[in-house]
């Protein structure tokens, strides 16, 4: 399944938060291919950001992330970064974007 989020860095966090994904815990980015996500790309269009996922299941995904002391410590340093952060509760299954078109 796809999954095409859209979350917001702060203006003054950009450098910041681009410098953390070149930097992305080796233990955070296993977590996310155990919790059955094949692909996640994220593309920045001034502070606007928006994600595409490739995963077996969006709900398992958040479930198994959602409590893990990696996930955790990584959602709040995000939080310091970004205006619009992505939910890793149960809620967040309903987060996604809506898809209008496709060719």
């Amino acid at each position: 399944m796809k999954i095409a989020l859209h979350t917001r860095v702060r203006a003054d966090r950009i450098e910041e938060y681009e410098a953390a994904h070149r930097a992305v815990p080796a233990e955070l980015a296993a977590a996310i291919r155990a919790a059955g996500v094949t692909s996640w790309t994220i593309w920045r269009s001034g502070c606007e950001l928006f994600h595409l996922l490739e995963c077996e299941d969006c709900a398992r995904l958040l479930a198994e992330l959602e409590d893990l002391p990696v996930n955790v410590a990584w959602q709040t340093r995000m939080a310091d970064l970004l205006d619009i952060v992505h939910d890793y509760s149960s809620d967040g299954t309903r987060a996604g974007l809506a898809e209008v078109w496709q060719l």
